[in-house]
């Protein structure tokens, strides 16, 4: 069942400007398909780089960070007050370079789960050509 930004927000903390999703077009338990567009408006862009705007890697990396914690909270697991965390990120590979009017397609899948950590894959591309991949992990920390 697909959902937007709207719903996104019901699932996970991140608001605009640091929402790095737009939809979720595909999910199970164990697998997650999310989408975002960049506009080219986005307040990044100003200063990297002025003269040819790229999505900065470490964006890259928070919006399939994002989409992991959305599979997270779709798996319906008791968070107890908690909200997901990166707590690790590993072996990254920045392959392409997205810009202005791009649209990433990131595919998070899961691997394992201990106790309250999650270690998951993203693998992120643009119009079908690897942009990123990356693993990296996720537990529940409480909001101080």
């Amino acid at each position: 069942m697909p959902l937007d930004a709207a719903e996104i927000q019901k699932l996970i903390p991140h608001r605009p400007p640091m929402l790095m999703l737009d939809a979720v077009v595909e999910h199970d338990q164990e697998r997650i398909v999310c989408t975002k567009k960049f506009i080219g408006d986005e307040f990044y862009f100003q200063g990297h780089y002025p003269d040819y705007p790229i999505v900065p890697g470490v964006l890259l990396c928070e919006a399939a960070m994002q989409a992991g914690a959305v599979l997270i909270a779709l798996r319906n697991e008791p968070l107890e007050g908690k909200v997901p965390v990166a707590a690790r990120i590993d072996d990254v590979k920045l392959k392409r370079m997205v810009r202005p009017g791009d649209e990433i397609r990131m595919e998070i899948s899961l691997k394992e789960k201990l106790a309250d950590a999650y270690y998951l894959d993203a693998k992120t591309t643009v119009e079908g050509k690897l942009a990123v991949r990356f693993s990296f992990a996720v537990t529940a920390a409480a909001p101080q």
